[in-house]
């Protein structure tokens, strides 16, 4: 392996960065449909392309730190999603899986939001939302020639913080950041302004809100009303406030029209929003290294789907505490099933090969490129290589015996406890602060589903891992009687009911925690996790961040002339596209929109993935569809746009040309799977709710019609 410590020794930073600058001076020419685009930069990089497909806007309209502009209307809801405001009262709208574990948060057997919708009639009925946040973009500025002028990684740090801390004293009150893009090429420093007062307005049931299920998760034709409705509240100077009642509703710089005027094929689209991790400049290496970790990932989340569905089809209270937790895991283990068949049937691996071939012949051609990227991709390959069996242990670990819900809720209390203590609470005052966090836990726990699924994950984990990476329970793990195990553990731990807890903890404190046999299992899974981290290579971690910044600049040298967009990295970003159908195989096409017959040709009352409600199929019987409806009479549910987009941005706004709200991004198709790594055009669709459906419900399925008042709607 090279000698990675010494990688930026040969390579000049100042040379590698003024190439970087130069091109991203350039006048580009930009492709239309692929990128994930920095807002800061759309009048350099994309204002042609954008305006050749139609749209109507200036760059300084949709983004300036001057005035107000359409950036001001788009947020981060929650912590991964994105949503958009569409009045000046605060309103919210994201899609309804974002909302999910919020509206599950406020459920309850007696009140069941998730199943049976909910609208608030008057702002007196909008529910608080604990630890609920929404967060807006302030302004970003460019630091890259400060930090990458700095000559050593100590005096880095000193600037960095240093611009950090200059940034936080010039916007008191906001979060500040700084983040780096192009494989850490270039810089900014990145202000929010975050809201923590945020009430759930509404949302329509789950047959509605997550019509198809998993079963359709990533399919197109979709029927899914995938939306939900906060209202954002601030203090008397619309300012963020922790919750009061005295707080009122924010009054964003900028809302989202909306246009009931409908789409047609091959109308221009841009979507705004928070997409979080995409990896269009890994190589071969890390590609397959990716794919590796995944089929760890798909097996063990197959086992572990495979028990919570089985008990969840049993009982709709269980189904009611773990559909976050099943959405959550199915979410990510469908999208790696269809992304490894992607990468098969686009032979993802060969294109990426042939790209890297030509890449290193263009380096090699000249003295100074081989000096700055000649050794780039064999270093990331021997970065990997030097760690690889270790990080599929850490993953195996980390896809199984950690995902023991048992033990989390052992570390809920004691974390609960000790966040409290670090703040400078008292004993008893911290003591309260860990079992309010283990109640929390405990309220999506239903110890018989545990039972199985550790009893399962166990026999897996030693199926499939290295026996020196067996935990020590006691006994020979090789050999033990994991079903006499796990029925002992889950017999004599105070961790399978809150009460039965509670109780011990306030008897015996703390220490009935450490000397109970969760703990003892936790301790063993740590001690393994804590080996195996002992046994990877932080400097083959170094090279690879050195080699892969190299690379992405040697990426960006190669291709002037050419725009060329960072990583998606959860900041924001605008794609821009068109609606469009698509055929994904012979003699099969795909219409670019759904409508509600086909929810009532999927109707199936005994799967609980496809129930219509009885209301929605009266409207549909008489065609009370009101001023949603389309030309035809019909009523639009979903449409496909080429947008290029990723987790986190669901929930972003989808706009027309003139930057209206025409519907909500909320899912990729399956033909797309391998769109984090490669960018298909012919294949790639954006899903999407049309604004009409959602407007339809809110008003005639939710009698809700009252806060259509305070949108903008355009006709």
């Amino acid at each position: 392996m090279a000698n990675f410590i010494g990688y930026k020794l040969f390579i000049d930073m100042r040379k590698l960065f003024v190439s970087i600058a130069a091109a991203l001076m350039l006048g580009f020419s930009a492709m239309a449909d692929e990128g994930m685009w920095m807002l800061p930069l759309l009048q350099k990089l994309n204002a042609g392309a954008m305006k050749d497909l139609g749209c109507r806007l200036t760059p300084d309209q949709i983004y300036s730190v001057n005035h107000s502009s359409l950036k001001d209307a788009i947020v981060i809801f929650g912590g991964g999603c994105t949503g958009e405001m569409i009045s000046d009262k605060g309103l919210l709208v994201t899609n309804h899986h974002c909302g999910y574990s919020s509206i599950q948060q406020l459920s309850s057997d007696e009140h069941n939001y998730l199943e049976d919708g909910f609208w608030a009639m008057n702002s007196n009925e909008e529910i608080p939302v604990p630890g609920l946040s929404v967060t807006f973009l302030v302004n970003m500025s460019d630091v890259t020639e400060a930090i990458e002028g700095a000559k050593s990684d100590e005096e880095r740090k000193a600037v960095s913080e240093a611009l950090v801390k200059d940034s936080e004293e010039r916007n008191p009150g906001c979060d500040v950041e700084l983040t780096s893009f192009y494989n850490n090429n270039v810089h900014y420093i990145i202000v929010y302004k975050v809201f923590r007062d945020i009430r759930f307005v509404g949302a329509p049931p789950a047959s509605i809100g997550k019509f198809g299920g998993e079963t359709d998760n990533w399919m197109w034709p979709r029927h899914t009303g995938d939306f939900s409705m906060f209202r954002v509240y601030a203090g008397k100077d619309n300012e963020p406030a922790e919750y009061s009642e005295d707080n009122v509703p924010y009054v964003p710089k900028q809302s989202l029209r909306i246009s009931l005027k409908g789409i047609n094929e091959g109308d221009y689209t841009m979507i705004m929003g928070y997409p979080g991790r995409t990896q269009r400049y890994q190589t071969e290496a890390q590609l397959n290294h990716m794919m590796a970790l995944n089929d760890i990932a798909i097996e063990a989340r197959t086992l572990r789907q495979d028990i919570m569905w089985k008990w969840m089809e049993k009982d709709p209270s269980i189904r009611l505490k773990y559909a976050n937790k099943y959405a959550g895991s199915a979410n990510g283990w469908k999208k790696w099933i269809g992304e490894k068949k992607a990468f098969k049937d686009l032979n993802i691996i060969e294109k990426e090969h042939d790209k890297e071939a030509r890449f290193q012949k263009w380096v090699d051609k000249n003295k100074k490129r081989h000096g700055l990227y000649g050794t780039a991709i064999a270093d990331i390959a021997a970065g990997i290589k030097t760690n690889e069996q270790v990080d599929l242990d850490v993953k195996l670990l980390s896809e199984t015996l950690y995902r023991t819900e048992l033990v989390n809720l052992s570390s809920a209390y004691l974390g609960g406890r000790n966040r409290s203590l670090k703040s400078g609470a008292d004993s008893v005052t911290a003591e309260a602060a860990g079992l309010e966090a283990l109640k929390s836990a405990f309220e999506d726990y239903y110890a018989p589903l545990d039972k199985e699924e550790t009893a399962a994950l166990l026999k897996f984990y030693r199926e499939k891992a290295r026996p020196e990476n067996y935990p020590d329970l006691g006994e020979d793990f090789a050999t033990m009687d994991i079903d006499k195990y796990v029925d002992e553990l889950f017999r004599t731990t105070i961790f399978t009911s809150y009460d039965k807890a509670k109780e011990a903890i306030e008897n015996g404190g703390k220490e009935v925690t450490l000397h109970d046999p969760v703990n003892t299992l936790a301790t063993a899974l740590v001690n393994v996790f804590v080996k195996l981290r002992g046994e990877q290579n932080p400097d083959a971690a170094k090279s690879i961040r050195a080699a892969s910044k190299a690379y992405t600049a040697g990426l960006m040298e190669w291709s002037k002339g050419k725009a060329m967009y960072p990583d998606a990295n959860f900041t924001m970003r605008l794609t821009y596209g068109t609606v469009k159908s698509y055929s994904p195989k012979d003699a099969l096409n795909y219409r670019y929109y759904s409508t509600i017959y086909g929810v009532m040709e999927k109707e199936d009352p005994s799967n609980y993935e496809f129930i219509v409600p009885n209301k929605l199929k009266q409207l549909y019987v008489k065609r009370d569809y009101g001023q949603y409806a389309m030309a035809d009479g019909n009523l639009p549910c979903c449409f496909l746009t080429t947008n290029d987009i990723t987790g986190g941005n669901s929930g972003s706004p989808v706009l027309n040309a003139d930057g209206e709200l025409i519907g909500l991004a909320f899912d990729g198709n399956w033909e797309s799977m391998s769109s984090d790594v490669m960018f298909e055009p012919d294949l790639q669709r954006c899903i999407c709710v049309d604004i009409r459906y959602v407007l339809f419900l809110v008003d005639k399925f939710g009698g809700a019609g009252y806060l259509l008042q305070e949108m903008n709607i355009v006709k």
